[in-house]
């Protein structure tokens, strides 16, 4: 397994929208195999393959407490179920160590494929319709500081600029 590069915010190619997959092939498998080794060596609890800069809309996750419920989203979509919304504290691997909070709706369908090339619907609350926005966000080219107010999201992108000198 290989460990994947991060992209981090402002990189200009987290601003690209995801394409998506066409077919479920090894290829596919390999490189969500790899997200998860990626992911769980950046503590995180989904990644979108925007984030490794692979262009395809494929999503990994895992929000378990003992993270052994891994979780595949290949070509998601969302609807919302229930209007209104929810804050929620985000954190992202592509932003890290900056957490705000972020208002998304509570309750979300999802439809995707699986690992396997199955397609599935899954019902969404808290975290998991939480996570679910913020990594499909990623393979639309936004992330959660697009959230923010202008003044926030300068100065975090001051203070990564900042940490990487």
């Amino acid at each position: 397994m290989a460990r994947l590069n991060i992209l981090e915010y402002p990189h200009p190619r987290l601003r690209l929208k995801a394409a998506p997959v066409t077919q479920v092939d090894e290829r596919i498998v390999q490189l969500v195999d790899d997200m998860f080794d990626t992911m769980a060596e950046a503590q995180g609890i989904g990644l979108a393959a925007s984030q490794v800069d692979v262009q395809e809309r494929v999503i990994v996750m895992d929000i378990s407490e003992q993270r052994n419920e891994p979780r595949v989203y290949i070509n998601p979509e969302i609807e919302v179920i229930e209007p209104g919304t929810i804050p929620y504290e985000e954190g992202c691997l592509s932003v890290p160590g900056f957490y705000e909070a972020v208002d998304r709706p509570a309750h979300v369908m999802i439809r995707a494929l699986d690992r396997d090339g199955n397609a599935f619907e899954e019902e969404a609350t808290g975290l998991l319709a939480v996570c679910i926005q913020h990594e499909i966000d990623h393979l639309e080219g936004r992330l959660f500081v697009d959230y923010l107010s202008p003044l926030k999201r300068d100065r975090i992108r001051k203070k990564l600029k900042k940490q990487r000198a």
